[in-house]
């Protein structure tokens, strides 16, 4: 069993498993090095020995308890058949969603298109020492028809008009999505990974009165399926503050990423029942050495005693020193 599953559990807090969220990708010079050859996103996460090459450049690098396959989590909407671009500067665009076409789909034709990454996760659990865990993830429904259906106003903020506007469609595709999730983990399972993660990255941009439908349930559903399968989950439901009470309540994931907004003390005290991961914000790692150090304390201290892992509130930047990353994750190691 690995330092990651042990702690996730079993619950064992003498240990502090360590990782990162975009551990694989940005910040790395090995990493650029490929993505300048390889303009198109989709198609380099749809190149199984490229991706599983990347998902193992950071673990050849650093002490790390877990790879995270080199993915994304809008092959969702690819394999369904919907156009996705990623633009410098701009992020992912996609193209207008297409009821009918989105309706059409089946899972045979959706799995073979996202056979790649199944290779990759394949090839990259052949290379991986066994006592490391290969996590695979999906984007949770609300997050993903975030995008599908181009409900942000801006960075922050939903388009409520357009969210009243697709009701209907979001009551339609929310349980059509969770099915497709559930199968894109099943084989991404099937192929190697031990531990999943749910990135409900827009969850703090669904109202109040909507969080049950579009954020609780779906995410539910998708931790039960993946306890079916007997396999560990983290949720990720980023920004929705204090409801990660009621979240924690109603989902019973296996153990929870804190984002950088919530306060740790917190979150030690108010979810005590689960494993945590996560937390400190990434920005701290482009601080002073003093000021990163006092940071990761801050959180060992504030999780000792507790089955925690250590990880951050959001993805690693792309400013990230990768040789900080060693005395942090060495840090980690020797804390006492």
């Amino acid at each position: 069993m690995s330092k990651l599953i042990n702690c996730i559990l079993n619950k064992d807090p003498s240990c502090t498993p360590v990782w990162f969220m975009r551990q694989a990708g940005r910040y790395l010079p090995e990493f650029k090095k490929i993505r300048s050859e390889n303009q198109d996103f989709i198609k380099l996460c749809l190149n199984s020995d490229l991706s599983s090459e990347i998902t193992l450049q950071p673990l050849k690098r650093f002490n790390l308890d877990a790879a995270i396959i080199f993915s994304d989590i809008l092959m969702i909407p690819y394999g369904l058949g919907q156009e996705v671009k990623f633009e410098k500067n701009k992020g992912p665009i996609l193209s207008e969603f297409n009821q009918k076409i989105f309706l059409k789909n089946d899972k045979n034709n959706f799995i073979k298109r996202l056979k790649p990454v199944y290779e990759a996760i394949r090839k990259t659990r052949k290379k991986l020492d066994k006592n490391k865990s290969l996590i695979s993830f999906v984007g949770a429904p609300w997050t993903l028809a975030v995008y599908m259906l181009g409900l942000k106003k801006n960075k922050n903020e939903i388009d409520l008009n357009k969210l009243k506007e697709k009701e209907s469609e979001l009551k339609l595709i929310i349980p059509k999505l969770n099915e497709y999730l559930c199968t894109h983990l099943e084989n991404q399972i099937n192929a190697g990974a031990d531990t999943v993660q749910i990135f409900d990255s827009w969850a703090g941009l669904i109202p109040n009165k909507n969080l049950h439908d579009y954020c609780y349930i779906p995410n539910k559903k998708i931790v039960e399926f993946c306890k079916e399968k007997k396999t560990p989950v983290i949720c990720f439901p980023r920004g929705i503050n204090k409801n990660y009470l009621p979240f924690a309540e109603i989902v019973k994931p296996d153990c929870l990423n804190l984002d950088y907004e919530i306060d740790p003390f917190w979150a030690k005290i108010n979810l005590k029942s689960f494993c945590l991961q996560g937390g400190m914000n990434p920005m701290i790692l482009l601080k002073s050495e003093k000021e990163i150090f006092n940071e990761v304390d801050r959180y060992l201290t504030i999780f000792k005693g507790v089955p925690y892992i250590f990880n951050l509130g959001h993805g690693l930047l792309p400013e990230t020193n990768p040789n900080i990353l060693n005395k942090v994750i060495e840090r980690v190691n020797n804390f006492k």
